[in-house]
């Protein structure tokens, strides 16, 4: 996209690391509400894309929103809140009865943002090779692929995962750490980045995050991830950071063009809610470029 504006050119480079800076100063202000950080980040990612789009076809319609809306409140917030209250607890509770404890493992003596980084980061890693998985094999591709369905990118569609993926993350990403005792402290610092950069990621926003696309796994990189293209969707895997693709050799960010169609190659891959709790279990579906 070309920028047109003094302003459109100076919203498109500060809008991400000051959505950011806002969603921290509250966080610190407010003595640690994670969620007023992120429901204000969700507010003004949507404002810039309204404002400033990446793409005007990209504008959801209302039976997108009504899915994604579903998505996000069961699969996304629901499941793990219900995860955590039962799994965590009770796997904590019979290393607690079989005299075993894992929270020597963590440095918790070190700061709340060192350890909010060193769990980013180790989030990360998992999350990548899981994410390399499920576009590996097929039995997990299946899953995975309703995520990939949307043709449109916008923010709220960030929580389209089927609930059995969301499951194996929050088995990889959350809950070694909630094991390893990790304090609630950076748990929430961890969520506000998690939450502000999953929001800017999927959005549908018009940004320019130069040197940063070689440290976090933004909107700009993150399209192509999104595309029909097997070739060129296997590719930007990172989940909140881009360093481990960098590193394995999967980054994607062709400097002389722009992402093209997004979703399946499928067209006709059912996009509802209540439908799409089944389509990994129809073979044929998940059909890829």
């Amino acid at each position: 996209m070309t920028d047109r504006k003094p302003a459109h050119w100076l919203c498109a480079r500060a809008s991400y690391p000051g959505v950011l800076s806002i969603a921290f100063g509250l966080f610190a202000v407010l003595a640690g509400a994670g969620h007023v950080a992120g429901l204000v980040g969700a507010a003004l990612v949507t404002l810039h894309e309204l404002k400033l789009p990446y793409r005007g076809e990209w504008r959801p319609a209302i039976g997108d929103v009504r899915a994604d809306l579903s998505f996000m409140l069961l699969v996304q917030v629901a499941l793990p809140y219900l995860l955590s209250i039962s799994l965590v607890i009770f796997l904590a509770g019979q290393l607690r009865a079989a005299g075993l404890t894992a929270s020597g493992l963590w440095p918790h003596e070190l700061p709340v943002a060192v350890q909010a980084v060193l769990m980013l980061l180790a989030a990360d890693f998992f999350r990548y090779w899981l994410h390399r998985a499920f576009h590996s094999y097929t039995f997990m591709w299946r899953y995975h692929a309703v995520h990939h369905s949307p043709h449109r990118l916008y923010w709220l569609n960030v929580g389209r995962f089927h609930p059995i993926e969301k499951a194996v993350q929050f088995a990889v990403d959350t809950l070694p750490f909630a094991l390893l005792g990790v304090s609630n402290e950076v748990l929430a610092t961890y969520f506000v980045f998690y939450a502000v950069n999953g929001f800017f990621q999927h959005s549908n926003c018009d940004v320019r995050l130069g040197p940063l696309n070689y440290i976090v796994s933004g909107p700009e990189l993150h399209r192509w991830h999104h595309s029909k293209f097997a070739v060129e969707s296997d590719t930007n895997f990172g989940n909140n950071l881009i360093v481990w693709d960098v590193l394995f050799g999967t980054r994607f960010l062709p400097a002389d063009r722009e992402v093209g169609r997004l979703g399946l190659v499928n067209r006709d891959y059912p996009t509802g809610f209540l439908a799409q709790m089944t389509t990994p279990f129809v073979a044929g579906l998940d059909k890829r470029g």
